[in-house]
């Protein structure tokens, strides 16, 4: 799983990178002027943006992993359904409010011919299909991995099929499905199969959830961190910074609850946070780099970002809405607690809310 997520990563940002090397080739058209175009100046913001973002970003996507073993954050908890609830909000926002009228407005920009772009809804379309195609790469990759888990080792006692120890909550999930539906020895046993069955499932499904999020973070990711460090407008690099550091904070926390809940082993867990931690800033010196040959209002450039902010909208749009909402609001734990329903409704509507403000500034 681990080795299959990092060829996705290297994958994307390859594209990513010789995308946007391409995209720099035209003339730039509409260049920005005014008082707030200042390169000497941006630069020093560009440098404290990279500093305050991987700090935001290893902070929040931390705070699950190095809390999972106190009580009010346990996964199968209260507080931790609330705080995954306003992180899907989170990302939700960033996919609705940010990437996708982003999208809309590099496609429609006045640089690009009439015939096609200005004649059909490409961001739209382009979003529907990417939400689509992470549809079929999810179904995909759970038959894959499912089918391949049935013909592996038995797990031991205590341990799922990659051999990571299950944790103490899990096995008192399982005791107490035990202890409700065993009636005999045998059919208690044939329940606690059962149940582990069901378990190594869904461990299964948070672990493709974990690994195509991610997969989706980091190619939106790198593009705005891009976008950043070419910009030399120092009054709109102030106001992203903030919204930025927000915004990874928050969906940091959202990709950790998901990553605890995978149960992957610890390197496995360094690695996914250290990519969602570096690209953002990755890409910003990125940008950095080719300031001088790429031009953000090129045709090629406004092309090239607003299809990959297109399909990363739709990827994150599909995320949050399918793999992290529908799947906790129609589970058991919030079906059999309104209160908690509630609560967890309220903080999507936060969390979403949040990121709707913030998209007045960035």
């Amino acid at each position: 799983m681990a080795d299959s997520l990092l060829k996705l990563i290297s994958i994307s940002i390859f594209i990513s990178v010789f995308a946007i090397q391409a995209a720099g080739e035209s003339d730039e058209c509409g260049a920005e002027t005014g008082s707030c175009i200042n390169k000497s100046k941006a630069l020093p913001l560009k440098i404290i943006a990279i500093v305050a973002i991987i700090v935001t970003s290893l902070i929040g996507v931390s705070v699950p992993l190095l809390t999972r073993n106190i009580s009010a954050f346990n996964p199968n908890g209260s507080v931790f359904a609330i705080l995954k609830a306003f992180a899907s909000g989170i990302i939700l926002g960033t996919g609705f409010m940010h990437v996708l009228p982003d999208s809309f407005d590099m496609l429609s920009s006045e640089c690009l011919e009439e015939n096609p772009w200005h004649e059909f809804p490409f961001p739209g379309f382009v979003a529907m299909v990417s939400a689509i195609v992470t549809l079929a790469v999810d179904s995909m990759a759970t038959s894959y991995y499912s089918s391949k888990g049935k013909t592996g080792v038995t797990p031991k006692d205590g341990a799922n099929a990659d051999g990571v120890v299950k944790h103490d909550y899990e096995m008192q999930a399982v005791g107490d499905f035990h202890g409700h539906h065993g009636h005999s020895h045998a059919h208690g046993h044939h329940a606690l199969a059962s149940t582990d069955q069901v378990g190594e499932a869904q461990l299964l499904r948070y672990r493709i959830i974990a690994m195509v999020l991610e997969l989706g973070i980091i190619v939106h990711s790198v593009v705005i961190g891009l976008s950043l460090g070419a910009s030399n407008n120092v009054c709109s690099i102030k106001s992203l910074v903030a919204a930025l550091c927000f915004h990874q904070m928050f969906e940091g926390m959202g990709l950790g609850g998901s990553i605890l809940q995978a149960e992957y082993k610890l390197m496995k867990r360094l690695v996914m946070a250290f990519f969602f931690s570096a690209t953002t800033p990755f890409g910003i010196a990125l940008g950095i780099a080719l300031s001088k040959t790429y031009r953000e209002n090129s045709p090629n450039a406004l092309i090239t970002v607003g299809l990959l902010n297109a399909s990363s909208a739709g990827l994150l749009i599909y995320m949050a809405l399918v793999d992290l909402l529908a799947v906790d609001f129609m589970g058991p734990k919030l079906q059999n607690n309104f209160k908690l329903l509630i609560k967890c409704t309220f903080a999507v509507l936060l969390g979403a809310g949040g990121m709707s403000i913030l998209a007045k500034w960035a």
